[in-house]
């Protein structure tokens, strides 16, 4: 969870994340991000992998931040893989699951396991980019952090960061259900309202 992925223990990266920790010494799983570094040990390189998980965290609770959530950790390694086949990756992505072309935009981000880091914001679907609670009047929600795959991180995964490169990413699903289906609080699906869940049949 912390040192395959560049953070060692006494980094100060150690302050963002925001665990759970259990007597025992184990923690809630923070991010899907170590699947990264175990998918890479068991399969090596050339890989694409995705990996779903449940990921909690201390946050203040607001409209758009909640301490329980679902992750999709998406993973790209083979030779002369850049920036460009990370963007159109996700754009593709995101125009795929959305049915239609979405707005998005790309700021400098620091995660420990990537280099560059990149934070991928889409433009918010429920405001249309005007502003409202769930983007803090930004007319942005942010969705997506991604970046290039670390050397450490690959060197982690036995692979040669001199012969091997990639991108990795982590799309908050339910940030995704948000946007999709226009559902201003996030707090409203981990409610257990039926009121709430019966408006989305099982099979959506």
């Amino acid at each position: 969870n912390f040192e395959s992925l560049n953070i060692p223990s006494d980094h100060p990266a150690r302050d963002m994340q925001d665990t759970y920790w259990l007597k025992n010494g184990l923690l809630l799983r923070t991010h899907t991000s170590p699947n990264q570094v175990r998918a890479l040990e068991h399969y090596g390189a050339p890989i694409r992998a995705i990996f779903p998980g449940r990921c909690f965290r201390n946050e203040a609770i607001d409209a758009s931040h909640e301490n329980t959530f679902y992750q999709l950790e998406g993973l790209m390694v083979d030779k002369e893989i850049s920036v460009a086949n990370l963007i159109a990756v996700m754009h593709t992505l995101l125009t795929a699951v959305f049915h239609r072309e979405v707005t998005v935009r790309l700021r400098p981000g620091y995660f420990p396991f990537v280099e560059p880091g990149f934070e991928l914001d889409i433009q918010c679907l429920i405001c249309g980019g005007k502003g409202c609670s769930t983007c803090k009047k930004s007319g942005w929600i942010e969705l997506l952090p991604c970046g290039l795959v670390h050397p450490k991180v690959l060197e982690f995964g036995k692979l040669d960061p001199n012969e091997f490169s990639g991108f990795a990413f982590g799309l908050g699903l339910t940030r995704l259900a948000m946007m999709k289906y226009s559902i201003p609080d996030i707090r409203l699906l981990n409610s257990g309202d039926l009121r709430f869940c019966e408006q989305f049949p099982a099979s959506v």
